[in-house]
C-alpha cells in the first residue's frame, strides 16, 4: 500500500521558549511529552523543553534534524536525525514516532522514508534507530526477538519491532532501562561500600559539580574517549571517538546552558596521579523527582579494585544528601555488560524496559542491504 502523502514540515529551533516564534517548538515539545507517556505512562524518559531548546541545536560535534506531520491542525507524528560531525561521519541515527490514535494510516511510513532520503543525501548510509519497550512481556518466552549478541530480547509483536524489520533494520542489540528507588534499602550502601573498599586501598575518589578540575580534565577526556571503546555496541557501526579537553568542557558547557546539574565523582591511583574511573549523575530542574546515571568507566588498567562501585555509591550518596526531593534514579546499559549490570542489580536497580537499538545500510540510491 502507498503511504499517504502527508506534508513534512521542518522544525525551527528558536531562541527562547518565549520568542515570538516557539509556537511549533512548544506544541512539538507537547507532543514528545505525549508519546513518552503512551510508551511509558510517565515523564522519566522525557526532555524538559528548556533542555531541548539547547540539545537540540547544532554545534561542533553533531548536527540536528526534527520535522514534524499535522492532521486536522494537530502535530500527531515527529521524526528526527542527529549526524556526528567529528565522529561516526559516515552513520546517522534517526527516530520515527507516531501518536497511538494515528498509527496504520503510513505517517511513519512516510517520515521514515524521508529521514532516510536525507540520511543518505548527506553521505550518512549506515543508518540507526531505536524501539523503546517497557518490561511487561516474558523476556524468556518464546515470542521474543534476540539480537545478533545473542543477549536480551525484545517482545516480537511490538508495534515497533514489527515497524523497523519491515523496513529492512537488523536487531544488534538491547539495551536495559533500569530504575532504583530511593532511598536505597538501610545498610545497603554502607556494606557495599565496606566489601569495595577493602580492595582499592591504592585509590581515592575525588568528586566535583558540573565542572572537572583543570588538573584533572586532560585525563577525563582519555577515560570519556574509552567509553566509545570499551562499552559493548554489538553488531552496531560505531567508530572511536576523539575526546580533547575542549570536547570535555562543551559537554559540561552544554549541561549547564540545558540547566542541568552534574555530580562526578572519579577514583584517582594516589602513585600515579592518574584518573581511574569515573561516574556521572545528571539531575534536571523540570524532572526534580529524576536523577539520570550517565556514564560509568573503569580504565582497563585499574579493574578489579570495585572502582565501579566505589564511584557510583559516593555519587548517590551526594544525592540523597543533597537532592532529597529525587525519587529515583534511571540507567541504560548494555544487555551483555554483566559487570556494570551486576553493579546495578546489587544497589537496588531493577528492569524497567529495554530498548532495541536497530542497524541498516543503505547505498547512495537510498536501497537498504
Amino acid at each position: 500500500m502507498t503511504a499517504a502523502p502527508y506534508r513534512i514540515e521542518r522544525l525551527v529551533i528558536p531562541d527562547a521558549l518565549d520568542s515570538p516564534d516557539a509556537g511549533d517548538f512548544l506544541e512539538f515539545s507537547t507532543l514528545s511529552d505525549a508519546l513518552v507517556l503512551e510508551v511509558w505512562g510517565n515523564l522519566d524518559r522525557a526532555t524538559p523543553p528548556g533542555a531541548r531548546l539547547r540539545y537540540w541545536r547544532d554545534d561542533a560535534y553533531k548536527r540536528m534534524q526534527l520535522f514534524f506531520v499535522r492532521t486536522g491542525g494537530r502535530m500527531v507524528a515527529r521524526s528526527w536525525l542527529r549526524y556526528g560531525l567529528q565522529d561516526n561521519v559516515g552513520s546517522a541515527l534517526l527516530h520515527v514516532d507516531v501518536l497511538n490514535d494515528f498509527t496504520g494510516r503510513g505517517i511513519g511510513r512516510a517520515l521514515l522514508a524521508h529521514a532516510e532520503a536525507l540520511a543518505v543525501a548527506d553521505g550518512r548510509t549506515v543508518l540507526m534507530t531505536f524501539t523503546e519497550h517497557p518490561a511487561d512481556f516474558d523476556a524468556e518466552g518464546p515470542d521474543v526477538l534476540r539480537p545478533a549478541t545473542g543477549t536480551g530480547a525484545l517482545p516480537a509483536a511490538a508495534r515497533g519491532v514489527r515497524f523497523a524489520q519491515r523496513a529492512g533494520y537488523r536487531l544488534e542489540q538491547v539495551e536495559r532501562f533500569s530504575s532504583l528507588d530511593l532511598p536505597p534499602a538501610p545498610g545497603l550502601l554502607d556494606a557495599l561500600e565496606r566489601e569495595a573498599l577493602a580492595r582499592a586501598e591504592p585509590y581515592e575518589l575525588v568528586t566535583w559539580t558540573d565542572r572537572c578540575p583543570e588538573e584533572y580534565v586532560e585525563q577525563l577526556a582519555v577515560l570519556m574517549s574509552r567509553m566509545s571503546t570499551d562499552a559493548p555496541t554489538g553488531g552496531l557501526s560505531y567508530d572511536e571517538e576523539t575526546w580533547d579537553a575542549a570536547r570535555v568542557r562543551h559537554v559540561e558547557d552544554t549541561w549547564k546552558q540545558a540547566g542541568n546539574v552534574s555530580l562526578v565523582t572519579a577514583a584517582r591511583h594516589r602513585d600515579s596521579n592518574e584518573l581511574a574511573a569515573y561516574s556521572v549523575l545528571e539531575l534536571a530542574p523540570g524532572k526534580p523527582w529524576l536523577a539520570d546515571q550517565d556514564d560509568t568507566l573503569v580504565a582497563a588498567g585499574h579493574r578489579g579494585h570495585r572502582l565501579g562501585m566505589l564511584v557510583k555509591i559516593r555519587n548517590l550518596r551526594r544525592l540523597l544528601a543533597g537532592y532529597p526531593a529525587v525519587e529515583r534514579v534511571t540507567t541504560f546499559n548494555a544487555a551483555e555488560n554483566d559487570h556494570m549490570l551486576a553493579i546495578n542489580v546489587a544497589l537496588g536497580f531493577r528492569p524497567a524496559g529495554y530498548d532495541g537499538e536497530w542497524q541498516r545500510t543503505a547505498d547512495a540510491a537510498g536501497r537498504g542491504s
